[in-house]
């Protein structure tokens, strides 16, 4: 697929409204790309900010923003509309950034099957730091875990259960991903 799309989430307008979108996503469920390329540019800034959210680097979010929107030119197709399309582009981006973080620890475990998986963050001393962190910088630091727990309920809104189905964990394990969560960044934000 080579289609002419902008890769710069800074310079892009903000979400549309999905009575307005609908043209659009007929028309790129179709195969129409100047259609498609509406779609991204009207909805880029959040899923970048999403991905961003929940990956915690900003480099890594935009090559997950690329392969978030290419899936969504390959699914277009089979978008029911039941939901806004904005809706149904959100879920489909915390899925891509969930596979890619499950890919991700599966080559880590290939690679250095003797370190474990879910490394804690790089030791944050007070005294390293004169001024408070930043919270970016603190949620960034957080076990991947844990950092897409956070990202999932405190940021996006979803509950305990939702986010137990959506990372293949239980209920209590999002809750005290959370809590672990909660506790670092209280520890590195003090």
């Amino acid at each position: 697929m080579q289609t002419a799309i902008a890769t710069s989430p800074e310079t892009m307008s903000p979400t549309m409204s999905p009575t307005a979108a609908e043209p659009d996503v007929h028309l790129a469920a179709s195969g129409d790309r100047r259609a498609f390329e509406r779609l991204y540019r009207d909805n880029v800034n959040r899923v970048y900010a999403v991905c961003v959210r929940m990956c915690g680097d900003r480099t890594r979010a935009e090559e997950l923003v690329q392969d978030a929107f290419v899936r969504a030119w390959e699914r277009l197709p089979q978008f029911r509309g039941e939901s806004a399309f904005s809706t149904w582009l959100h879920r489909l981006t915390v899925n891509v950034v969930l596979e890619a973080q499950r890919t991700e620890r599966r080559d880590r475990a290939r690679s250095e099957s003797d370190d474990v998986l879910d490394e804690a963050p790089p030791v944050m001393r007070r005294e390293h730091h004169a001024e408070k962190m930043d919270l970016a910088v603190a949620i960034a630091a957080l076990p991947p875990g844990a950092r897409a727990v956070f990202a999932l309920h405190d940021v996006e809104g979803y509950k305990h259960e939702e986010i137990a189905e959506m990372l293949d964990i239980t209920a209590g394990g999002s809750k005290a991903q959370l809590h672990r969560a909660r506790r670092l960044l209280r520890e590195a934000l003090a």
